[in-house]
């Protein structure tokens, strides 16, 4: 395995929280287990302490939740509007619709910062899906099911929400990122015209193929997403019996015709060459896609803003790409 060097540590805060946390059994956990991590996890990123980790919100944005009747459930969504009276606001916003990274764990709480943001500088609707978590019984399709049927939803409801269908995007992180390359195909072979698509260090590849990058090796330990978290992921997303290159964006059959991407990467990330991979098929196929790196960034830095500088840039960068997608 190669030595990550000085140049490539993650920032101090990261590695002093890491330090401070007890690294879970990831291999042997049990659905017991998961189940109280997760209650556990979710709780701390939903508490008003963790913003000093997670950043805290826009103050010109309004934050809420709703719940979204679906075919056969009712599921919560955040909802991100920019304050009542903020001037340049006017008739039906574009819709942008977010889905969160975590995995097994993970809330849309978590990207209040980014998303509030969104939704008063674009201006926008921003809305965060709080979809089903991966476990023993709830495989990565169903988190797929759970976006694109909340993206129908609300573009077909579109007075309701006061949203202008014809102005919608999509932007995800990490597994939320996953699961937007795959809306954004979907979307795509349906019908469904989107403006842009945001994938924030994102993973692409399901298959065994995804270990062999070598980012995989070379930031295998890293504090933020590690190898067994990998592996427990890879393990739930995919059970036995299901064919791994079915949700894996990166081997799509065709990648054209899709909406424009921004693919950000932090470079210490064990999924940073996915990304790589996925932003150059993007282009192969003729999907225009811009692609940027973010050093001495770790997976997950957009919702850990206090903690990694980098990603107030990021979250610059993200806003110019939806506002121009966006525009009239």
């Amino acid at each position: 395995m190669n030595e990550v060097t000085g140049a490539e540590r993650p920032p101090m805060g990261i590695r002093l929280l890491h330090a401070l946390q007890k690294e879970p059994d990831w291999p042997a956990m049990t659905a017991e287990e998961l189940a109280a991590l997760r209650e556990a996890v979710n709780r701390k990123r939903a508490s008003p302490l963790a913003r000093l980790i997670s950043g805290f919100p826009d103050r010109d944005a309004t934050i809420q939740w709703q719940e979204v009747a679906l075919p056969g459930r009712g599921l919560q969504v955040r909802v991100y509007r920019p304050s009542p009276g903020r001037a340049g606001v006017r008739g039906d916003l574009p819709l942008v619709l977010h889905v969160h990274g975590g995995g097994f764990v993970g809330t849309a709480v978590q990207s209040d910062w980014v998303n509030s943001h969104l939704a008063a500088r674009l201006p926008a609707v921003v809305v965060s899906v709080e979809h089903r978590l991966l476990d023993h019984d709830t495989p990565l399709s169903a988190v797929v099911d759970d976006a694109r049927d909340v993206l129908r939803h609300v573009v077909q409801n579109a007075p309701q929400w006061g949203i202008d269908p014809a102005r919608t995007a999509v932007f995800g992180e990490s597994t939320g990122a996953m699961v937007t390359a795959l809306a954004a195909i979907r979307a795509r072979d349906c019908g469904l015209l989107l403006r842009a698509q945001v994938l924030v260090n994102a993973a692409v590849d399901l298959t065994s193929t995804g270990f062999e990058h070598a980012s995989m090796s070379r930031h295998a330990n890293s504090p933020t997403l590690s190898m067994p978290q990998i592996r427990l992921f890879q393990r739930l997303a995919v059970p036995p019996g299901t064919d791994p290159r079915a949700l894996s964006p990166v081997y799509a059959d065709d990648l054209s015709g899709l909406a424009p991407a921004l693919v950000v990467v932090p470079t210490l990330d064990p999924v940073a060459d996915h990304g790589r991979c996925y932003a150059e098929r993007l282009r192969a196929a003729g999907t225009p896609a811009r692609f940027t790196e973010y050093p001495g960034a770790t997976h997950a830095f957009l919702s850990m803003p206090r903690l990694v500088p980098q990603a107030r840039a990021a979250r610059a960068e993200i806003a110019e790409f939806l506002r121009e997608a966006l525009a009239g």
